[in-house]
């Protein structure tokens, strides 16, 4: 019975690893259609009962958005491969001093989450996280990741990806914002739902300039020195 039941196990972590594996490849070259986030979010009781979702390529998305979501939510992005643990020990430090509880999820963790998994945190979706961490950042380039990343993340209250989140907030596409309103968008992703990116509250625009600031900081945005 136990010999049985273990190689139940094994096969159920083999199809597991296969699928998983798989899916991921789809994924670096197709774009990415639905996420469970937009399934949860549609369902709450307090939910538009709309997915407004447009899948742009990264060539139809500002650099300048690229660079402010970098410079807000991973200043490392390109340098980590997916986990920041200088972030990490950071993190651990501050919480066990008491201070207010701060996260060290990098772009690609962030973008593991939104595509394949659930937003409500436990033990067990951590481990998930860190296995498809690891298998984006081993079969996806950074720049698909940050591709993947705009395109999928909530940006307002049933808003998802750069372009609808820019023609919501800006009336424009997303490959024709300006430096500050790309700021204004990266200001407001801890908490989307909110926060508005326009009109900017004044805790907003004290986050756009910081962006702006440190965006000066990093320097041109290049994929191909990583």
């Amino acid at each position: 019975m136990l010999k049985r039941f273990f190689k139940f196990l094994f096969k159920l972590v083999l199809w597991f690893i296969i699928l998983s594996v798989g899916l991921v490849l789809v994924f670096r070259w197709v774009p990415v259609p639905l996420t469970p986030l937009m399934v949860i979010r549609y369902f709450e009781p307090d939910s538009p009962k709309i997915i407004k979702h447009e899948w742009v390529s990264i060539s139809e998305i500002s650099k300048d958005l690229q660079l402010a979501v970098i410079c807000s939510e991973d200043q490392n992005f390109l340098n980590h491969n997916g986990f920041d643990y200088g972030a990490i020990k950071k993190a651990i430090d501050n919480n066990k001093k008491g201070k207010r509880l701060k996260g060290a999820s990098t772009i690609s963790q962030q973008t593991a989450k939104n595509v394949f998994l659930w937003p409500h945190r436990s033990w067990l979706r951590k481990g998930f996280e860190i296995y498809f961490t690891f298998l984006i950042e081993l079969f996806w380039s950074k720049e698909r990741i940050i591709e993947v990343y705009l395109n999928s993340i909530e940006m307002g209250n049933g808003i998802y990806g750069a372009e609808l989140a820019s023609q919501n907030w800006f009336k424009k596409k997303a490959i024709k914002l300006t430096k500050y309103e790309a700021a204004a968008i990266a200001a407001i992703l801890p908490s989307p739902r909110k926060y508005k990116a326009n009109p900017a509250t004044t805790y907003i625009e004290s986050r756009k300039v910081w962006i702006v600031r440190q965006m000066g900081y990093f320097g041109p945005l290049d994929f191909t020195k990583h």
